[in-house]
């Protein structure tokens, strides 16, 4: 099996790379604070980690995050290296790091929607873009981690995460308000979800009162600058981020953050 690099142990990094470890690659990680690596095989630095891999993932935060780590080995690896990003980056930041990457060092890109306990079970949507022989190549290390969808050339992957979450936050987000506003007009809550839940919106309300999910939301903000977003999307963000103190909360906790505001 080829050996693989995973780089970035977050919240969701951690039981990806755990779930490769479990399927027999050899698995080299690395994260930018050390020691949350349990007992996997850490390595010191980015290059270090990725001496020798045919396979790099990387799960990281956001855009910065991934240039900033990115430049610490990009000019090291061999030709015939395979490189997966899986971070929320959005279309223009994939380019800029295809564009980087020395010759012969393949790209795809799979960002995944799901979350803390998906990615322990092997249940994430995977958005993958690429080339068609880089998504051949990708996609036996993809299924261990979830459904994988092949949404085209470079960047597609990239590109239907940042719609795709856009709509989910801003519905979530959209929703809150709505809930707001019932109560400022006496509308009990309960009475809106109920008639809500059985309606076009039930999987918004679902996702607004879900408990099992761990997106915070200051990641849900970056993800819809990704955008470059008209006026909803927009709108949603600045929402999200008027309420500093639910920041390493759930998404779900604008709804009552809406409400108490």
């Amino acid at each position: 099996m080829e050996k693989i690099a995973f780089l970035g142990l977050g919240r969701m990094g951690l039981p990806m790379a755990r779930r490769l470890a479990a399927a027999g690659y050899p698995l080299t990680v690395w994260n930018r604070s050390p020691g949350r690596a349990g007992d996997l095989t850490e390595a010191a630095t980015p290059a270090e980690a990725v001496r020798g891999a045919d396979v790099v993932v990387t799960m990281l935060s956001d855009p910065a995050a991934v240039a900033e780590v990115a430049g610490r080995f990009t000019a090291g690896l061999a030709p015939g290296t395979l490189w997966i990003d899986m971070s929320s980056i959005g279309p223009r930041a994939t380019a800029e790091l295809r564009a980087r990457l020395p010759d012969g060092v393949a790209l795809v890109d799979a960002p995944v929607v799901g979350s803390v306990g998906p990615a322990a079970t092997g249940a994430l949507g995977v958005f993958a873009g690429g080339e068609d022989a880089d998504l051949d190549r990708a996609q036996p290390v993809l299924e261990h981690l979830g459904r994988v969808r092949r949404c085209g050339g470079p960047g597609s992957g990239a590109a239907l995460k940042v719609v795709v979450i856009g709509a989910i936050v801003a519905c979530v987000t959209a929703f809150g308000e709505a809930v707001a506003v019932a109560g400022e007009l006496g509308v009990p809550q309960e009475q809106v979800r109920e008639v809500l839940s059985v309606g076009p919106l039930a999987g918004v309300v679902a996702r607004a009162y879900g408990t099992d999910a761990d997106f915070p939301v200051r990641l849900a903000a970056k993800d819809l600058a990704l955008a470059d977003g008209g006026p909803v999307l927009t709108a949603a963000r600045e929402v999200l981020l008027a309420h500093p103190g639910i920041a390493e909360q759930d998404l779900s906790a604008v709804v009552g953050a809406l409400r108490r505001a």
